[in-house]
This record gives C-alpha cells, structure tokens and sequence, in this order.
C-alpha cells in the first residue's frame, strides 16, 4: 500500500482506536514512502487527525445511517480524515474528496468508496450548519477530553481557553545548537543559506526557532551533531540545574536524553542518565553519540535507588518525571486520545515515591529540580509539597523566568506561552545541618 492517504487511515485508526502513539505510527509506516513529500504528508495527516480526532468523530455520527467505526475502522478514519483536509489542511476538493474516495479502494473496500463520497459532498453543502453544531458543544469545539478541560479550568481558570486553543496550532520547530560542535550563530547562518527561515529564540541561548516542523534529519547539520531537537521550554532546565564543572549529576527518568545532552553541551559533569527501560536508555545512547558526548548510562528504577546507586551522594539531581503529558498536547495530539483521568492519582503517587527517593541522594548545599511536563497541579506543586512536608532539609527556591506563571511552588509554563510547550519546573536545595557540637 503505497497511497498516502490509506496509509494514513490505517495507521490514524490503531492511533485512535488502538492506543497506538503518533511517533510508533511514523516509525511502523513512513518508511514505506520512499517520497519526502509524501512522508510529510503522512505527518500533517496523522498530526492533524488525532489533534482534531474528538472534533470530527462525532460528526460522522450524524452523518452516517450506521456507525463504522467499529466494523471498518480505517474507512471511519478516512474519513475523519477528509474532514481534516477540508477544513484544516484547506486542501483542494480534489485531493480531500476524490483522493480520499481512490484511498478506499486502495483499503480494498470499493464497495463503500460511493459512501465515502457521499458523506464528504454532504459535509460541503451542509458545511455551515454542521461546524456550528460542532462548535455549540465543548468538547467538540476545542477537542479535548472533558476531564482534561474541567481540570485545566478548574488548575488555570484564567488562562484555560487560551491554553484549549494553544493546543490546536501548529507548534513551531524549536532547535538546540551543540555549543561542543557549533555556535547558534554559526548554526542559524548554516540553516538560512539552506533557504531556512531560522532565527535565533529571544531568551533561550541555545534555542533556534523554525517556523514549522519537518524532517530534521535532511537539515544541514544533523549527521554532523550540530544540533538536537528540543522545545524551548525544555530548554529552561540546563538553566535552573545551575551545573559546574566537575560536579556530579543525576539525572533520572533520562529518556530520552535531550537535558542530560544539553547539560553536557554546556560543562564536563560526571553524569549519570538513568531510565527504567533498556529500549529507551539505547535511544539516550543514540543521542550522546551522534552529539559527540558521553555519560554512564544505567537501567533502574529511580523509585528504588538501592538496586544502581553506587552510594556516592549528587551535586544535582534532575528528576523530570513520568507524568501525563498534558503540557505537550500541541506537539503530541495523540497524548489527548490516550491519557485517562483515572491516570493522574497513579501518576502523582509515582511522581512523590520518585522525589521521596531520590532526595536522600542529594548532597548538603546541593540543588535538585523536579520537572515535569504536566498542567495539573496534582502533579506538580502538590508533588513537591510532600516532600516539603516530610524532608525539613528540603528549601525551595524562588526563580521567575520571561515566560509562564508563579505556581504555589515554583513555575508553571503553560501551551502557548512565549509560544513554547507546557513545563512545570521546582528547584529545591539541600540545607546544610547545623552543628551541635
């Protein structure tokens, strides 16, 4: 199957349907379109499809005499995918109608390639109506779940429809010059005379921004290490880490590596990447390599030191933690298909045995920063207040950045803001004991 836009339907179905993740759908069927153009269109049609999924799933069912979604799931995700063309990629009828009807053939289902044009010449005439019927409804005007928007608007009630509306735009394509390998100015110069629109970000120092993502392993510099992809946001932790040379840093939960990699970039540290899954620790070793860098690299589970620590206390420790990822919905629209409320208690009791763990682990006068790239406040302040709670040698540190919001603890970036991604960041330094003797 070599036609872009039934293997996209197949692939948006296991997305939506299946739990499959955006990045395993790439992985499984880019490879099967040897064109660049066509891999990019994979990508804006798998994007898009899930970023608009909870929007144009439910229309079908007023379109449709009988559902089927679950009979023929790639024909429902073709669908939804005509819509997409039509009303976000604002493509012409002719690729988002007549191409979509030639894909169901190509699924081998000819017989419903009538229906499928049906349904998308009706969207046209009744475009009007049916789009103010979809915006009259929450949950289909901004498609997000419903727990998730009750929580933002119950954690930002003042900032929640502008964070819904980040999330339905494209994000820009944020870049990390290797200070070991290149310059930023060296490296923005290198990406315009390839006809790139790159500019350097106003306050990251290592960030370069491009106004739209694509497949970076074709941009001058990659194969040479030149740079890594990293959101902004992300960014801000090699600052707040506050490393020096020779120092000896944590950092766990590393997969898959891009802080521990722009720590490195900046000073020598005696850094230890640590991740839970061997899969995972492989792709860290992947990235250090091509960057030119190096640490040790170790499988454990940063809730349970005792199995890979060597005993030796940190100077910092980063713990960006598992978390829901509802920070990240822009770039990974997938994440709004597959996170379920009931996930947030387990997360947030996962986050606290991570931080309640690795604290012991921190030199007296070090620093440790808990990050995650969540929006809810169960995972972040109220992560860090227990510990404040049980460790009296925990201070958190106040710090205010250009971007983002003072969190009852530390600081809170949200989608959108300075047009980054959504990070929660805490930095908590060890006080020193007194003596008593």
């Amino acid at each position: 199957m070599t036609d872009t836009r039934a293997l996209a339907a197949t692939a948006l179905a296991d997305i939506a349907l299946r739990g499959t993740s955006l990045r395993e759908a790439m992985e499984r069927h880019a490879p099967r379109l040897p064109d660049p153009r066509d891999r990019a269109l994979l990508m804006a049609l798998l994007s898009e499809g899930a970023r608009w999924w909870l929007r144009f799933d439910p229309a079908l069912d007023r379109l449709l005499a009988q559902p089927l979604r679950r009979k023929e799931p790639a024909v429902h995700a073709l669908l939804v995918l005509g819509l997409v063309q039509l009303e976000i990629l604002g493509l012409s009828d002719y690729a988002a109608v007549a191409a979509t009807v030639e894909a169901t053939r190509t699924l081998k289902r000819p017989h419903l390639a009538g229906l499928v044009n049906a349904v998308l010449r009706r969207w046209q005439r009744e475009r009007n109506e049916r789009l103010a019927a979809l915006d009259g409804a929450p949950p289909t005007r901004h498609a997000h779940p419903a727990w998730l928007a009750d929580a933002l608007a119950r954690d930002w009630p003042d900032q929640a429809d502008a964070v819904l509306s980040a999330d339905n735009r494209e994000p820009p394509l944020m870049l990390r010059a290797n200070r070991r390998r290149t310059t930023r100015e060296a490296l923005v110069e290198r990406l315009r005379l390839d006809g790139q629109a790159a500019a350097p970000h106003p306050w990251l120092v290592d960030a370069v921004v491009l106004p739209h993502s694509g497949d970076v392993t074709r941009l001058p510099g990659f194969a040479e290490g030149l740079f890594a992809v990293q959101d902004g946001a992300a960014q801000v932790a090699a600052d707040l880490l506050d490393i020096g040379p020779g120092q000896r840093v944590l950092d766990a939960c590393a997969a898959p590596g891009g802080k521990a990699c722009h720590l490195l970039e900046r000073t020598d540290l005696a850094l230890t990447a640590l991740d839970s899954d061997p899969a995972r620790l492989r792709r860290i070793g992947q990235n250090l390599d091509r960057l030119g860098l190096r640490a040790d690299l170790r499988v454990g589970d940063a809730g349970m030191p005792d199995a890979w620590w060597d005993g030796q206390p940190y100077d910092r420790i980063l713990i960006d933690a598992p978390c829901s990822a509802t920070g990240v919905l822009r770039r990974r629209p997938d994440v709004r298909l597959h996170r379920r409320e009931s996930d947030i208690p387990t997360l947030a009791t996962l986050q606290q045995r991570i931080l309640g763990a690795l604290w012991p682990l921190l030199k007296p006068g070090g620093k440790l920063l808990y990050a995650t790239c969540s929006l809810l406040r169960a995972e972040n302040e109220a992560a860090v207040q227990s510990l404040l709670a049980n460790a009296t040698d925990a201070h958190p540190l106040p710090f205010t950045l250009p971007a983002g919001h003072a969190a009852a603890v530390g600081w809170q970036i949200l989608p959108g803001d300075g047009d980054l991604d959504g990070m929660y960041y805490a930095v908590l330094e060890k006080q020193q004991r007194l003596s008593t003797g």
